[in-house]
C-alpha cells in the first residue's frame, strides 16, 4: 500500500482551523463583551458587525475547503480513504476518475466516485507529488482508465 496524500494533510485539516478559530474566537468575544462606543472613527456596532461576518466567513471557508480534505492511500486493487476518524475502502471499479489542480504549489486531487460512499460522491486530497507519479508508474494502465481527459 502507497501513500498518496501528503503528509500536511492534517496540519491543514486540524491544525490551522483549530489556532483561527480558537485565536479569532476570542478576538470576536473579546470585541462582543468590551464596552466601548468607537474603534478608531468605526461605531462600535459596525465595528462588531464586521468582526462576526469576519468569523463566520472563515468558518464557512474552512468547512468548505480545508475541513474536508482526507487522507489517500492505495494499491493494486483499492483506494483507502481517511479523515482520521473513520476510514473507507474503495475498490477501482467505483472509481469515476481522478482529478489534478495546481493550486500555489500545492497538486490537488480529487477522486470521483460512480455511487456515492461514506465521504460522498467526491473527496480531495493534497497529493505528495513524487508518491503520487510513482504510484501510477508502477500501474499506467490504471492510470489511463482513471485520468480525468482535460
Amino acid at each position: 500500500m502507497q501513500r498518496l496524500s501528503s503528509n500536511l494533510t492534517l496540519f491543514f485539516k486540524f491544525f490551522i482551523p483549530v489556532f483561527w478559530l480558537v485565536f479569532f474566537g476570542a478576538f470576536t468575544a473579546a470585541s462582543l463583551l468590551y464596552k466601548y462606543d468607537y474603534v478608531g472613527n468605526i461605531p462600535a456596532s459596525t465595528f462588531k458587525i464586521g468582526v462576526i461576518l469576519f468569523y463566520l466567513s472563515g468558518v464557512i471557508m474552512f468547512i468548505f475547503t480545508l475541513m474536508k480534505l482526507v487522507r489517500v492511500e492505495a494499491n493494486d486493487s483499492f483506494v483507502y480513504v481517511t479523515n482520521y476518524f473513520k476510514a473507507a475502502r474503495y475498490p477501482f471499479h467505483n472509481i469515476e476518475k481522478f482529478s489534478e489542480r495546481h493550486f500555489l504549489s500545492f497538486l490537488l486531487v480529487s477522486i470521483y466516485f460512480r455511487q456515492p460512499g461514506q465521504f460522498g460522491k467526491r473527496v480531495t486530497f493534497i497529493a505528495t507529488r513524487k508518491a503520487y507519479k510513482m504510484y501510477w508508474e508502477q500501474y499506467p494502465e490504471l492510470y489511463e482508465e482513471l485520468k480525468e481527459e482535460l
